[in-house]
């Protein structure tokens, strides 16, 4: 492990010029700062085995919402800071960028602000830093997300295979042959195990298993205008949404053309979330302990910083029943008269966009 020795005689300067450097005291150019940082990462220094290391954890959020109780972040970072803050450390919240991600190396940013390391919530497959994570030597925890051969990187997630087995077994149960899966665009790590997951489970329990089953967009309006009535020409009966905004969107829709839920078409979701409790009707979905996680998160994160290396924690899921799917229908909505919503203009493409 490199030392401020180390670092001290590779730029040629003193101890006490790295310290200042390291620490953000003054009395150091802001180009002796960013060398005494850059050589730091370069050659492996960590403060984690510093006695007098500030106890500064950073929780980097993007294309997640956190800020109320009904905010799907909002549980993750108050089960989290339930454990860190007891534990002594400081949680700061820190708005994820491609602007930050790209102005500094992820090492670099952790060390220039004194952290011992970081979760993050809601990184896209174009996030920067996920290329830093192959190699870095500051502790991430990632949701929903998967960077795997380097130790110092964990991911927690809940088991998506067990999540879409037990939808799609609980859909079965009910008389339903015909399962289509509804999601929004597989540009994340989790929307694509879930799709994965999904297609497994059907054939798994012995339902068909077409790729023309599973729809993904980027516009819910395209999901809802054009994704949606393929699925029920096709015979499904019951649908499975990636998450619980778009079922609850798919079942606006229903009402919108006249299809009853449950009795025509049974919809599914994913998380849990507060809404699920009051969509008309209330949503059956897959419950995600969002408290779980952001406690299961902190538990790698501290285990990394106690030299414990985990590569992944997965919680269960839980089947939550509500009325939103019921038994098959009789007669598939294929066979009857699908009302057909209105072409998606580009217009408001650009304006959910």
């Amino acid at each position: 492990m490199a030392t401020l020795e180390d670092i001290a005689r590779t730029l040629g300067v003193s101890k006490g010029t790295v310290s200042k450097a390291l620490s953000g005291a003054g009395g150091v150019s802001d180009a002796m700062r960013k060398s005494v940082v850059e050589t730091a990462v370069e050659l492996g220094y960590s403060r984690i085995c510093r006695k007098d290391a500030s106890r500064r954890i950073a929780v980097f959020i993007t294309n997640m919402d956190y800020a109320k109780p009904e905010d799907f972040g909002y549980d993750i970072l108050a089960g989290f800071r339930k454990l860190a803050e007891p534990d002594g450390c400081q949680v700061v919240v820190v708005p994820l960028s491609c602007a930050l991600e790209n102005s500094v190396p992820y090492d670099a940013y952790m060390m220039q602000h004194n952290y011992l390391g970081g979760l993050f919530l809601g990184l896209s497959l174009n996030d920067p830093w996920l290329e830093d994570f192959k190699t870095c030597k500051t502790p991430a925890v990632l949701y929903d997300n998967c960077v795997p051969g380097n130790p110092r990187v964990t991911s927690i997630s809940v088991d998506n295979a067990e999540a879409m087995d037990q939808a799609v077994r609980y859909l079965k149960s009910l008389g339903h042959k015909k399962i289509g899966y509804l999601s929004h665009a597989l540009g994340s790590y989790v929307y694509q195990q879930r799709y994965q997951a999904f297609f497994r489970a059907v054939q798994a329990n012995g339902l068909p298993c077409s790729e023309s089953l599973g729809k993904c967009d980027f516009f819910t309006s395209v999901c809802l205008s054009e994704h949606l009535p393929a699925l029920l020409e096709q015979g499904c009966t019951a649908i499975v949404c990636s998450h619980d905004r778009l079922a609850n969107s798919v079942l606006i829709d229903c009402q919108e053309r006249g299809i009853r839920v449950p009795e025509d078409l049974s919809i599914l979701g994913f998380d849990d979330l507060p809404l699920c409790r009051f969509t008309p009707p209330p949503l059956t979905t897959i419950r995600q302990n969002r408290a779980e996680l952001g406690k299961s998160a902190y538990f790698a994160l501290s285990s990394q910083l106690h030299d414990v290396s985990i590569s992944l924690i997965q919680l269960h899921t839980e089947l939550i029943v509500r009325s939103s799917c019921g038994k098959a229908p009789r007669r598939p909505q294929a066979k009857k008269r699908i009302p057909r919503a209105e072409p998606v203009t580009k217009k408001e493409r650009n304006d959910e966009a």
